[in-house]
């Protein structure tokens, strides 16, 4: 294997964020550990609930505090820690170094504002340039992302764009000040399948052309597949797999990634098998199990998995797993079939 040695633009260390609620600590994200790489494309993958989105706002800065609380961990941007950053120093980064594709535009918009306005503004928040310069730039993101028409379509708000050219809009904010990372959470939802397609190659293309890096956040393994050149799979707020997406669809060392693999429909085979549905529901974030969070669905599942969580252990080279049975995957002598 090749050791990869571009830059880590992008490191999280035991990141914990927790909800203080009525009903008891939601312990939404806890502990997760990555890295992202100049012009690489990270997919972080997991069932609605996993704390996928709450990583990518929490790198953001957008958590609402209360109710919700960063308990501990670093979130290292070129080496500096945007957890201790002022609210005034981080509105730099954000928008500026690491922008985000909502997962819905339509709530992402301003609705009263017109689509030139709401770019234009992205760009004079963080560029000493005149309005007519964001203006013209504006002009240009619009033909960047493919909207036909952008001289008329500036002067247009959000309701009269289709759900495809809203979410072309909020791409076009996102990369108004070439961000250095683009995080992309579930950035097709609610589109048709042409247009879902139309606006990831769009997304990979203007990271290509920028030699940007992207967090791909989606349930979607055909999408991971697709673009995604590392993965990291969480479950109930925790990492419980990370590897290269070659080794996490054929080599995989956790019994969830291995039931995500399973309850994907598979195309133009000889032999029809039926999906394999993950029987059972995720645990409650408030009351979670004492051991492994996955122990009450795994079919592999032993007595120690119910007592005490399993650390994540590189079993493999650059291939991290939280799993007491991954050296039997590896060595054969249990079968993921």
């Amino acid at each position: 294997m090749v050791e990869d040695k571009r830059e880590k633009i992008l490191e999280v260390k035991n990141l914990k964020t927790y909800f203080y609620t009525d009903g008891g600590i939601v312990k939404a994200v806890d502990g997760v550990n990555f890295d992202l790489k100049k012009g690489e494309t990270l997919g972080i993958v997991g069932e609605t609930g996993s704390g996928k989105s709450i990583t990518a706002l929490t790198i953001l800065g957008l958590i609402p505090i209360p109710p919700g609380k960063i308990e501990s961990g670093e979130i290292l941007f070129r080496g500096e820690d945007l957890l201790k950053l002022k609210i005034s120093n981080l509105k730099h980064f954000r928008g500026n170094c690491i922008s985000m594709i909502f997962q819905d535009p339509m709530t992402s918009l301003n609705p009263v504002f017109t689509i030139g306005n709401q770019i234009s503004e992205a760009i004079l928040a963080h560029q000493e340039v005149t309005k007519k310069q964001a203006y013209t730039k504006a002009l240009d993101l619009l033909d960047m992302v493919g909207i036909s028409d952008r001289k008329k379509r500036m002067k247009s708000y959000p309701h009269e764009f289709s759900g495809g050219m809203r979410q072309r809009a909020m791409i076009a904010m996102a990369i108004a000040n070439s961000p250095s990372i683009l995080i992309a959470d579930e950035p097709t939802t609610a589109l048709d399948v042409t247009i879902q397609a139309q606006i990831l190659e769009l997304i990979d293309t203007l990271k290509k052309k920028t030699n940007s890096s992207v967090i791909l956040i989606t349930h979607d393994l055909g999408v991971i597949a697709k673009y995604a050149e590392r993965v990291m799979v969480m479950y109930a707020g925790k990492p419980v797999e990370f590897a290269s997406v070659d080794n996490i669809f054929y080599n995989p060392l956790h019994p969830y990634t291995l039931g995500l693999i399973g309850s994907v429909a598979k195309l133009n085979e000889e032999k029809k098998e039926r999906l394999k549905p993950i029987k059972g529901s995720p645990p409650s974030l408030i009351d979670l199990p004492i051991g492994c969070t996955f122990a009450s669905r795994c079919r592999f599942a032993i007595k120690k998995c119910k007592v005490e969580f399993p650390p994540v252990i590189e079993e493999e080279a650059n291939h991290f797993a939280a799993c007491y049975r991954a050296k039997e995957f590896i060595d054969g002598s249990l079968s993921r079939n």
